[in-house]
C-alpha cells in the first residue's frame, strides 16, 4: 500500500498532507527515511517526527470551534490549537480550516479519505456564517452579493440576508472556500468583517454545542454527508 495511503488511514493527515510529509523528511520506514512512491504495510515500524504511528478507529467529531484557537497542526509555537480541545485517544485533525479570529462548526477526524472528500469543491457543501461587520450593510449591497460579485476573476455564489441592522448582522451562505473568502467578499463592498461565526456546513450545525465543546457525529449524520 502507498505510504502516503497507509498515514492517512492511521490518522496522521489527509494523503496531499501525508505527501508533504515525505517530502519534508520526517516520515521513515523500519529506520529508513521515506520517499513519494514508497509503499508499506501496517506491520511496518513507521515514524513520524520520532513517534511510531498506530492505527486508530475512524472518529468524525464536530467542535464548536472559539475564536482565537488555530486550526493548523504544524505551527509548533502556537498556544492555542482546536486538536487540544478534543481530548480523544485517537489523533484528529481539522477538516478544512477556520481562521483563528473566526469561531463556529469545524470538523475533525482521523480518516483521511473522509477529510479528502469534504474538503473537496466537488462535494459542494454549502457554508453558512454570520458576520456582524464594522459598517451599516445596505439592500442593494445585500442584492449584489446574491447577483454574484468577482473576486480575482472568479464570480462568487452567495446568499445574503440581513439578521439585525441595527447591530450590522449579517448572513451569509456560500459554497466555495477560497481563504478568506467571505471577509474578501464585505471588504470588495467597502466594510469589514468584525466577527465572524460558522454557524452550518451542509447538514450539520451548532445546535447543542457551545464555544469549546465538541461530540461525534452520530451515523444518521454521516449518512447526510453521504459518507
Amino acid at each position: 500500500m502507498r505510504l502516503q495511503k497507509l498515514l492517512s488511514m492511521a490518522g496522521i493527515a489527509s494523503r496531499r498532507k501525508s505527501e508533504d510529509l515525505i517530502r519534508e523528511g520526517r516520515v521513515f520506514v523500519n529506520g529508513v527515511k521515506a520517499d513519494i512512491g514508497m509503499s508499506a504495510s501496517p506491520n511496518d515500524d513507521i515514524k513520524v517526527d520520532g513517534e511510531k504511528i498506530k492505527f486508530q478507529n475512524k472518529r468524525y467529531i464536530i467542535l464548536y470551534k472559539p475564536a482565537g484557537y488555530v486550526t493548523t497542526t504544524a505551527d509548533k509555537f502556537a498556544k492555542k490549537k482546536v486538536v487540544d480541545l478534543v481530548k480523544t485517544k485517537e489523533r484528529v485533525y481539522p477538516v478544512g480550516r477556520l481562521d483563528a479570529d473566526t469561531e463556529g462548526l469545524l470538523l475533525l477526524t482521523n480518516d483521511g479519505d473522509f477529510a479528502n472528500r469534504i474538503a473537496h469543491p466537488s462535494h459542494e457543501l454549502e457554508k453558512t456564517y454570520t458576520a456582524r461587520l464594522k459598517a451599516r450593510i445596505t439592500r442593494q449591497e445585500i442584492d449584489k452579493i446574491n447577483q454574484g460579485i468577482i473576486i480575482e476573476g472568479r464570480k462568487v455564489e452567495a446568499s445574503a440576508k440581513i439578521i439585525n441592522e441595527r447591530k450590522n448582522l449579517v448572513a451569509i451562505t456560500i459554497h466555495e472556500g477560497r481563504h478568506k473568502i467571505v471577509k474578501r467578499l464585505f471588504k470588495s463592498l467597502g466594510n469589514y468583517v468584525l466577527e465572524l461565526r460558522r454557524v452550518r456546513l451542509g447538514p450539520l450545525t451548532l445546535q447543542g454545542l457551545k464555544p469549546g465543546k465538541w461530540r461525534d457525529l452520530k451515523e444518521k449524520e454521516l449518512e447526510m454527508l453521504n459518507c
